[in-house]
């Protein structure tokens, strides 16, 4: 598995132009899977995909009617498995408590001691009943530790590999958010995965290029010291010789975890090399850009995105980041906007530099609170395709951003998008990046290298859809890419070629395209 990858990847240093003409002809992937035409594809004129942060599906969706939730999971995949694979007798505290520093009142550590080994509702009214408004501990979300986690697909030590100890196992009643309404009126599916293991950062990329980013030359580098260091499965981190033995001592340490393979490819959060970015420029250097010389500056990318082959087809696209004008006219602010710079994957890549006539014309201000967003859809001016990723504190994120905030202004997103001028042709996709490290009982289909990694919530809302439905066809994110590839007759990313051969090779089933969710007729 590990050496078809490798070379796949390595064919994605074809130049966009070269890529176009190397795969010319070969738009259309899955296309018999759903036996829907292309004809029918042309009724859906515009595109939208909002991406929210760090959910798996069992967290939020795990009650949902008709969906394979907590019920359905079996009682030995609702276990978690110490370091040595053995069943824990209980759940560990969560380190440093529940709640995230600064919460009043805060769920101490020592309140979360002698938890059953079991999944639990951390809005339970009878246990910590918290609101949908808390904002809770960060946990480990990374590349290793996420295939640690599942281990094989028995996704049996969230625990033992978290940096939280109980909190993965902690789950929410999500029927009391807006979304879960919208969920019910369209399409939830229930067979949905993040694109890759581990982070926000690689699951961004995955989302616009369905590769893993590469950082040359890495060893004689200031990234050096963030190359991982992983044992011959190339799945496991090195355990350090200090780490306790056991989930319930402690935290898991590591020889190395980096950002970076031991090849190079950066799997986990890098910081763009273009402003807005979290490393700062350098010292009398270049403002719009940032100090290359930083360990975590990612040099540019020049792997070909879903927005090239959109631009190779005059296909009109956009980018929507939230707060992306003020942050860059004012700098960032806690707890508002809370930009996260890592979420704006295009601004990763050499063709989106700043000065760029690209830069201008697709990676686009969404304004606060989506303010300037809504504007363009309430005009009805949106491109065939845009992407909105909500600011920092309305993207759900554990550890600085609640539930409730981040659902409510998604459900107001779809409230505008439904009133739009273009909704009589629209497609609507609202996802989340990745599981935030979060327990799910759903093995993922085996695939390559890089992923399918943990399942996770999406929301397919489109005229087209198919009202009230629960959508059991096996997809990741690349199949946001698969349908926009139809939909425009666009070469298809070498990634997503790869993932399909994977997941063929291992006798799954293929991953869809969105069109299951959808009956395409005229209205």
């Amino acid at each position: 598995m590990k050496s078809i990858t490798a070379t796949a990847i390595c064919a994605l240093s074809l130049s966009v132009a070269a890529f176009g003409s190397a795969v010319a002809g070969s738009s259309g992937a899955n296309a018999g899977a759903s036996g829907k035409t292309g004809d029918d594809l042309k009724l859906i004129d515009t595109v939208v995909v909002i991406y929210a942060e760090n959910r798996s599906f069992d967290n939020l969706y795990g009650n949902f009617p008709g969906a394979n939730g907590i019920s359905k999971a079996s009682a030995a995949a609702r276990i978690q498995r110490d370091r040595d694979g053995k069943p824990l007798k209980e759940l560990p505290p969560i380190w440093d408590g529940l709640t995230a520093k600064g919460v009043t009142p805060p769920v101490t550590q020592a309140q979360t001691e002698h938890l059953p080994n079991r999944p639990f509702h951390v809005d339970d009214s009878k246990g910590f009943n918290l609101g949908l408004d808390t904002i809770t501990h960060d946990l480990w979300h990374r590349y290793y530790q996420n295939q640690m986690q599942i281990d094989g697909g028995r996704n049996d030590k969230f625990v033992a590999f978290a940096d939280s100890g109980a909190l993965p196992m902690g789950l929410w009643d999500g029927s009391k958010t807006p979304m879960w309404k919208v969920a019910q009126k369209y399409v939830l599916a229930d067979n949905f995965f993040m694109g890759a293991f581990g982070g926000s950062f690689f699951n961004h990329q995955w989302l616009i290029c369905a590769c893993a980013p590469y950082y040359p030359n890495a060893d004689t580098s200031a990234a050096k010291p963030s190359i991982a260091v992983v044992e011959a499965d190339g799945v496991t981190l090195k355990a350090a010789p200090s780490s306790p033995k056991s989930a319930i001592d402690g935290i898991p340490k590591f020889v190395g975890d980096g950002n970076l393979t031991p090849d190079f490819y950066a799997v986990n959060t890098m910081q763009p090399p273009y402003q807005p970015s979290g490393n700062g420029p350098a010292t009398d250097g270049d403002k719009a850009l940032a100090d290359p010389n930083k360990p975590t500056t990612l040099p540019p990318q020049t792997e070909p995105t879903i927005g090239d082959l959109l631009s190779l087809k005059h296909v009109t696209w956009a980018w929507y980041g939230g707060a992306w004008q003020d942050v860059l006219d004012n700098g960032n602010k806690q707890p508002a906007p809370n930009f996260q710079y890592h979420h704006q994957p295009f601004n990763y890549y050499a063709n989106f530099a700043p000065g760029t006539a690209a830069r201008t014309e697709h990676l686009r201000d969404g304004g606060l609170a989506g303010a300037e967003l809504i504007k363009v859809i309430d005009a009805g001016t949106l491109p065939q395709v845009s992407f909105y990723k909500p600011q920092g504190n309305l993207n759900e994120h554990s550890g600085y951003a609640s539930i409730e905030a981040g659902d409510a202004h998604i459900a107001d997103v779809i409230t505008h998008l439904e009133k739009s001028p273009q909704w009589p042709h629209m497609l609507v996709v609202v996802t989340y990046d990745e599981n935030g490290g979060l327990w799910d009982h759903v093995a993922p289909p085996k695939g390559d290298r890089w992923g399918p990694g943990s399942r996770i919530p999406a929301i397919i809302v489109s005229p087209y859809a198919r009202h009230g439905y629960v959508d059991h066809t096996p997809m990741d994110t690349t199949s946001i890419l698969r349908f926009i590839t139809r939909r425009f007759k666009l070469p298809t990313l070498h990634g997503i070629t790869v993932r399909d051969a994977a997941v063929a090779a291992y006798k799954e089933k293929p991953l869809g395209d969105l069109t299951s969710a959808l009956v395409l007729k005229e209205n």
